[in-house]
């Protein structure tokens, strides 16, 4: 197997990994005490994810479109470092799944005795499980080097940024002030910027 091969294939295991992780990381969740409907789910949320893996899956599925125009060389060290991206991003993604513990969801939704995490990650910015999920998706889109790489980004920050306020308003009523606070001392996915 070539370097590059190798290295593509490392992309490929680190989402795989992360998938695993959220598989298996999902069992014994605390219940939900509320959340959000499942069309809209499905309709903002799901559907918009979907489509984003879609658009950097092979690129023969896109022909000879605007969607493919190069934009990043495909060479061993653009993989490279396209693997170090992904592999940072889907490490922060974990490593913020396991803070959450038993609060996580996949949805947005506030669980029965429903805990307000502050550590680690979670000290700097609101929403490090969608940060490090743009982070891998910005490393996997500059491997694949075509326009439908940024076309997906911006599909899954919309998705993830909707998510997010919906997530913020839920949590804003149920803790409060301690949230506010929260707030005012933290961003939502960039720390120091946004």
């Amino acid at each position: 197997m070539s370097t590059e091969d190798w290295l593509k294939q490392g992309i490929s295991a680190a989402w795989w990994v992360l998938l695993a992780w959220w598989i298996w990381g999902s069992r014994g969740n605390k219940s939900a005490a509320r959340g959000e409907p499942w069309h809209t789910r499905m309709l903002l949320y799901w559907i918009p994810l979907v489509v984003a893996f879609g658009l950097l899956g092979p690129g023969d599925w896109f022909g000879h479109t605007w969607l493919r125009e190069g934009i990043v060389p495909h060479t061993v060290p653009v993989f490279a470092v396209s693997l170090v991206i992904v592999v940072v991003g889907v490490g922060l993604a974990i490593w913020s799944r396991v803070l959450l513990g038993r609060n996580w969801s996949s949805v947005v939704q506030i669980k029965r005795g429903h805990e307000l995490v502050e550590a680690g990650p979670y000290r700097y910015i609101r929403h490090p499980i969608y940060t490090g999920i743009l982070i891998a998706f910005i490393g996997t889109a500059a491997k694949e080097g075509d326009v439908r790489g940024i076309v997906a980004i911006l599909i899954l920050f919309a998705s993830f940024w909707r998510k997010l306020r919906m997530e913020e308003r839920m949590l804003g009523e149920t803790f409060g002030e301690t949230y506010a606070a929260y707030k005012r001392r933290t961003k939502a996915l960039i720390p120091g910027i946004l």
